[in-house]
């Protein structure tokens, strides 16, 4: 397996994960941030990405994506003037593991009146959690509490790959959550993660920060993610605003609201999977 210096590793048209893309539920397969990254940064470089923005990505997690070396392939299946659909999918030796789909829209200049868009910086925290407010930032990371993921019985995995500093609640405090989070490697091993990869290797953790139940004696595994981003972030943390609700039906959901240090840049939603473990 390759040092853990990045969460993958090129090797020709393939990528090779380190153990740094480990997930908490089960010790073969990835936590789905990093291959969401992964997803989102072919698709920010298909036919065309640089001049626009993406505005909306949706993964369907087909199965738990393996510590083994994936594929990534995207392609524009709507093109057009202002905006386009793309499509991408993951895969290992066995097929599909994750199937992915984006807007991404022209890039241009708006005269927008003063106060509405989201440009200011750190401020004080609300009291409705995961609502993206105009204007508005949570304390900054320098304010915040670092957080220890709870015990997966793993040295190495996406747990120590992303540093936690937590406004609000905490892996030791149930219930909805306020947490910055920075990538301590890069994505791709030589390169220096873009913004849309910062984003979106943190995006998928909302359940995981604001998680209600607990670790040891419940799964709550998000069968897909969906981001949507009105802004670039900037800078190298990002900000979760979440909040979990499980349901005894088996079926829960993850609301997150996303920041940088200057406002809201958008928001994730996950779907997920509640069981008992066994």
């Amino acid at each position: 397996m390759p040092d853990r210096d990045a969460f993958f590793v090129p090797d020709g048209d393939r990528y090779v994960p380190t153990e740094l893309t480990r997930g908490p539920w089960d010790a073969d397969s990835q936590h789905a941030g990093p291959p969401a990254a992964l997803i989102g940064r072919e698709i920010s470089r298909v036919d065309g990405g640089a001049e626009r923005e993406l505005g909306r990505i949706t993964y369907e997690i087909l199965r738990p994506v393996p510590i083994a070396p994936l594929t990534v392939d995207a392609k524009v299946i709507r093109p057009g003037r202002a905006v386009e659909l793309v499509e991408a999918t993951l895969a290992d030796g066995e097929g599909e593991v994750i199937r992915a789909r984006a807007w991404r829209l022209r890039r241009g200049e708006v005269d927008i009146p003063s106060g509405l868009s989201s440009d200011n910086g750190p401020g004080t925290l609300g009291s409705s959690p995961s609502t993206l407010r105009p204007g508005f930032a949570p304390p900054g990371p320098d304010e915040a509490k670092p957080g220890r993921f709870p015990e997966t019985g793993q040295d190495a995995g996406d747990h120590t790959a992303m540093e936690y500093r937590f406004v609000r609640g905490g892996f030791a405090e149930p219930g909805p959550a306020v947490a910055w989070m920075r990538m301590r490697v890069p994505l791709v091993a030589g390169e220096e993660p873009s913004p849309l990869e910062r984003v979106l290797v943190a995006a998928d953790s909302g359940n995981g920060v604001s998680a209600t139940l607990d670790w040891d004696r419940f799964l709550f595994i998000n069968v897909d993610l969906s981001v949507h981003l009105h802004r670039p972030m900037t800078g190298e943390w990002v900000c979760l605003d979440a909040i979990t609700i499980p349901e005894r039906s088996g079926i829960g959901i993850a609301d997150t609201a996303l920041y940088d240090l200057r406002g809201p840049i958008g928001r994730a939603d996950q779907t997920l999977l509640v069981d008992a473990r066994h």
